[in-house]
């Protein structure tokens, strides 16, 4: 794997939760400076978000995969130690987290989802360009555990590594811990992410900020970007400011700044040198008009 210097990955999250999110991902692709998103298999507007995908060839997408706070794949009977009676994840993921390490039925069970979602994402026959977790659960050890066995057999090359440089002490040990972890399985990662501290308001002054003050290695931008609608797209983002995300996305004043950081650009396929087709990214937005 060639070392790619400094890079920069912006990735939307959610992909396939409402068609608001779909249309906020298409608009920031085309006329903004997006290039990676991570699709929801089982989310509502999954099958919307899928068809947006293929008419986007340059849109690096990956697996989100969802264990905690949203809709499971596989139907209630087969995973009941999971999920409620109405086929969902809870939000307890503390709970949750030492059931998947001691419960050995659970472990069983979560194992079953997780290869279900791969084998959906499989389906639409999109390139994997990444993999990451609905809330970072893929830093609880069991789930990254399973991730690592079973998205091998679906070729997954690339994970996000939650690590956002201004994160507490306490937790970068953990960090190096799950670092080294896919280092010795060989999957690419960023290096570091902006977006946790500012989750649901990546607005333009925070996108500006970060992008003037970017340190070397590859980082990824994640983002929760929608456009205009009535209430919220569930009930964890009722303060998130969905359309200052997108307006950031599309704003001239970050496209102009994303070009003087001089970072390689695309998803993890394209930095890590694993594109799989010819739009290699080289400072210029593929499949973007930049103001």
């Amino acid at each position: 794997m060639r070392s790619p210097g400094r890079a920069l990955i912006l990735t939307a999250d959610d992909f396939g939760l409402h068609e608001r999110v779909n249309e906020a991902v298409e608009r920031a692709h085309r006329h903004g400076v997006l290039s990676a998103a991570s699709l929801m298999v089982g989310a509502p507007a999954a099958r919307d978000a899928l068809e947006r995908a293929r008419r986007l060839p340059q849109l690096r997408v990956g697996l989100h995969l969802v264990l905690a706070d949203g809709a499971a794949s596989l139907p209630r009977d087969e995973i009941p130690a999971l999920v409620d009676a109405h086929g969902r994840f809870g939000d307890n993921m503390v709970r949750d987290g030492f059931r998947f390490f001691f419960l050995p039925h659970v472990r069983a069970q979560l194992a079953r989802e997780i290869r279900a979602q791969f084998e959906a994402f499989k389906a639409t026959g999109l390139p994997l360009d990444h993999v990451n977790t609905h809330k970072h659960f893929h830093l609880h050890p069991t789930v990254l555990s399973l991730i690592l066995r079973i998205g091998r057999d679906y070729g997954m090359r690339a994970m996000r590594l939650p690590y956002e440089a201004h994160s507490p002490a306490w937790i970068r040990p953990w960090m190096a811990s799950v670092r080294a972890r896919l280092e010795r399985a060989g999957i690419a990662h960023n290096d570091y992410v902006v977006g946790i501290a500012h989750t649901g308001g990546m607005d333009e002054a925070v996108l500006l900020e970060t992008l003037a003050n970017l340190p070397p290695g590859v980082g990824e931008i994640y983002c929760h970007p929608a456009t205009a609608g009535e209430g919220a797209l569930s009930d964890g983002m009722r303060r998130y400011r969905h359309t200052d995300e997108l307006n950031a996305l599309l704003s001239p004043r970050v496209a102009v700044a994303l070009r003087a950081a001089c970072a390689t650009r695309g998803g993890f396929s394209d930095v890590f040198g694993d594109a799989r087709s010819n739009g290699a990214h080289d400072g210029s937005q593929n499949g973007a008009v930049l103001s």
